[in-house]
């Protein structure tokens, strides 16, 4: 007898129960992945920017982009766990990263430092459009945990993109 429940235990389903609806399950699970997979693939290219600096300024912007890329991928493991929590499944290859993220890779050769930094501000600026239609779509279906988990991800990208936009800005200083 214990060796059929075990079985059974075995080809169980991973889905985790929840009080959210299945509707509202499948597209927070889907949205979330799509984040997820944006989260690897900014992560990636800040960690590309961060071991291709170069230039007069290398160490500052070598360890802002290590800073960012840290704070960056600590978002992963969050995402992921979030969507198991609410009963989805979540991201499993690369592949699957590939297919989902709405982030572009950037596989040059050569990248100046000043479009490196305005490519990272560019692609957080629209990183946080999407964590705000996560947040939007998470609050219509009542799962007042993932937009929580999300605020946090909007201030920290906010932040992020603020001081890419510094570190790009040409011209006199404003007061």
């Amino acid at each position: 007898m214990a060796k059929k429940s075990l079985q059974t235990i075995k080809r169980a389903p991973t889905a985790t129960p929840s009080d959210l609806g299945g509707n509202a399950v499948r597209d927070i699970a889907g949205a979330v992945n799509a984040l997820l997979a944006d989260t690897f693939a900014i992560y990636m290219k800040t960690k590309n920017f961060h071991w291709h600096m170069s230039g007069p300024h290398f160490r500052d912007f070598h360890l802002l982009l290590d800073e960012q890329a840290e704070q960056i991928f600590a978002m992963t493991d969050v995402l992921a766990e979030r969507v198991r929590k609410i009963g989805g499944t979540t991201l499993k290859s690369i592949g699957q990263i590939g297919a989902q993220q709405r982030i572009p890779d950037n596989d040059a050769n050569f990248v100046t430092p000043e479009d490196m930094l305005a490519e990272l501000r560019d692609d957080n600026k629209s990183f946080i459009g999407y964590l705000r239609q996560v947040h939007e779509l998470c609050s219509e279906h009542g799962d007042s945990a993932t937009t929580s988990i999300i605020e946090n991800f909007i201030d920290e990208t906010e932040r992020r993109h603020w001081f890419l936009f510094e570190a790009t800005r040409v011209g006199p200083a404003s007061i």
